[in-house]
Parts: structure tokens; sequence; C-alpha cells
């Protein structure tokens, strides 16, 4: 008779992994087709959308995709990443219509779950990404504004990509270009989406508060964390400085000018609206958010992370919320909000040695998800 030697992967095993991981990823397909794809093209145009997708038009007729247009003036008022996606959508399917260009935001919604049950999977277990998945699929803001064609659905799922990966590797104990650099390329697609410097904050408050709980700040002062900055940056400025010397420069500079200046001024701050953006950020995540109120007792070392990581989440918070230029991010509910919840999503990974499957609850799973 044959015995199976204790942590020996047999056959029956692996083709369990693989069926359950199969299963995992289909769910995942299924709720998000079922939520996302339904009427994506059956409203008109609204809000912000023709910003993104004129420019796409524009630059399929004229083959420009350096410098964006609407009509015929250049629109520098934000990267045009965006608009290099809804072009390429337009292309690949050769329909211009409101679901081909609604489609980017949401594919970029799907890759965000789908790194959840395969890159995430070591990390948060097998049940725990899946949570992770559902909860990045179903809540009001992802459903809100991943199936729209602007900037938010773009820019936060690749910024939600950039952590899921750091933290993995981080989890893996990598160090190095396996830790920075694939973080640091979709923190530079962010940031021809968005612009530089906001999302920056966001990623790098939870990361600085975990490496500081760790003991580890040394690992930002490294010379391949030095080269993901510069690829970051030269990400941006490989669009920006042919566009700037190719366009009139004083125009873009004005433009550039009154986007970045109002970001860090305090010109039209209100305390009302400031104070109200709370509650209407916290709406955002029902229907989960309850749920984060079982978990009643946390083993310390998991608490003390939960602490560190709400410092990171909150100095961003308020750094930045009480500027005018930022207050649109905040009602949009694209930044910390989004941000906190995949550090939580993803926050046990660091204390998996510490903690038993077979004794972590449900409530301590929502906790860590929610």
């Amino acid at each position: 008779m044959v015995t199976e030697r204790p942590g020996r992967r047999t056959w029956r095993k692996i083709f369990l992994a693989k069926w359950w991981q199969r299963r995992r990823t289909h769910v995942v397909l299924l709720v998000w087709a079922a939520i996302y794809l339904p009427g994506l093209g059956s409203h008109e145009i609204r809000g912000e959308e023709g910003r993104r997708i004129l420019p796409a038009v524009t630059m399929l007729q004229t083959g420009n995709y350096l410098v964006p247009h609407v009509g015929s003036e250049p629109y520098f008022s934000k990267p045009p990443l965006i608009n290099w996606i809804v072009a390429a959508s337009f292309k690949l399917t050769g329909v211009r219509s409101e679901w081909t260009a609604r489609l980017p935001s949401v594919m970029a919604i799907l890759a965000v779950a789908l790194t959840f049950v395969t890159r995430g999977r070591r990390a948060l277990g097998t049940t725990g990404s899946l949570l992770a998945a559902m909860i990045w699929l179903v809540n009001a803001g992802n459903i809100e504004k991943g199936r729209l064609i602007e900037i938010e659905a773009i820019y936060v799922s690749l910024t939600a990509l950039a952590f899921i990966f750091w933290m993995a590797a981080y989890r893996a104990e990598k160090t190095g270009r396996r830790l920075w650099l694939l973080p640091a390329i979709f923190l530079g697609l962010a940031m021809l989406a968005k612009g530089p410097l906001p999302h920056l904050l966001f990623f790098y408050g939870p990361v600085v508060a975990l490496l500081w709980n760790d003991r580890k700040l040394a690992l930002l002062a490294t010379r391949e964390h030095l080269i993901a900055l510069i690829i970051m940056f030269g990400m941006f400025a490989a669009w920006a400085l042919p566009a700037f010397l190719l366009s009139d420069w004083a125009h873009v500079a004005r433009v550039w000018s009154r986007q970045y200046t109002g970001r860090v001024s305090g010109s039209g701050f209100q305390f009302s609206s400031w104070i109200m953006n709370i509650p209407r950020g916290l709406v955002y995540f029902l229907p989960w958010l309850p749920l984060a109120l079982l978990q009643f007792d946390e083993p310390v070392e998991l608490r003390r992370r939960h602490f560190a990581l709400l410092i990171g989440i909150a100095v961003p918070f308020v750094l930045v919320r009480p500027h005018g230029g930022w207050a649109n991010c905040w009602r949009r509910k694209t930044c910390v909000g989004r941000i906190g919840s995949l550090v939580k999503r993803l926050l046990h990974a660091c204390v998996t040695k510490s903690l038993s499957s077979s004794s972590e609850s449900v409530a301590s799973r929502f906790w860590f998800t929610a």
C-alpha cells in the first residue's frame, strides 16, 4: 500500500488545485459579465466622457497620437493614455460606439479582479482571494465608475495593480527589481492617465507605513527603487517633453500651471464640502462596509499592521483632501478609499506565517478584504 508523504503534492492535489483555480476564474468572469456588460452602450455620453472620446477620434482621423485635440484645440488638461486606449478599442473592434468606448474601463476592472484570484492567491488564500475579487467587482463605487469611459476606472485600476504586485512580492520576501519593477510600470502608466504625484501619495503612503512597521525602510533607499522611480517619471516624460516641444509651449505651460498649482493651493476649499465627502466616500464601499464591524479581536501583530496602514492611509488623506484642486478626486471616490480597501485586502499576507488558516474566522477575512 502506497502512503502519501506529508507535504507532497500528489496528482490528486494538483488536479483539485487547478480545478478550483479554474472555477474561481469562471466565477469572477461570470460576476463581472453580469454586472458590467449589460446595457454598457445603452446610455448616451455623459459627464467627462466626451473629453476622453473626442481626442481618440481625432487621433484616428489625423494620425497624431502625441498631442490630443478636442476639435481643433489641443487638450493638455490630462495626459493622453485614456485617449490612446479608446482609440485602440475603436481600431481593434472596427466599431465606434458607446459600448466600444467604455469597454476599456470594464476590462480594467476585470484585470484587477483576475489579478486577485491569481497573483493574490498565495497571499490571501484561495477563498480569500476570491472574496477580494468579489468585493472589488461588487461595490457601489466601481459599479458606477467602471461602466463609464472616464479616467477613474483606468487610473484606479492601474494603481491597484501596482499595489497588488508590490504586496505579493513583499509577502514573498522579494527584493530589488522583483519588488519594484512591475509596480513602477503600472504607476508610470497611471501617470499617463492622470498626471504625476496624486497616485504616488496613495501608493507610497501605505507602503512606507508597512515598511516602517516592519523596520524595512531601507528598501526605499536601494538602487533598484531609484531605477523604479526613474522608470515611472521617464514614462511620463517620454510623452510630455515631445508634446511640449511640438505645441504652443506657452499655452501648455499655462494649462499645466493651472492644473498643478491649483492642487497644492488652498483656494476653493470649503469645510462643509470637505467634511461631507467622508460619508459620501464610505457609501461607495457598500454593501461590504458593515462587515468590517464583525471583527472584534485581532492578533497583536495584525493590530500593529492595521494601525500602521491606517496612518499610511490617513496622512495622504489629510494632505490632499483640503485642497480644492483635488476635491473632485475625492468626490469621485478614487483615491484613499479605494487604495485603503486594496491595502486591507492584502494586509494579512504579511502575517500569514503567524496565523493558521484554521483559526482564521469568516469575520476576520471580511475585515482583511473590506
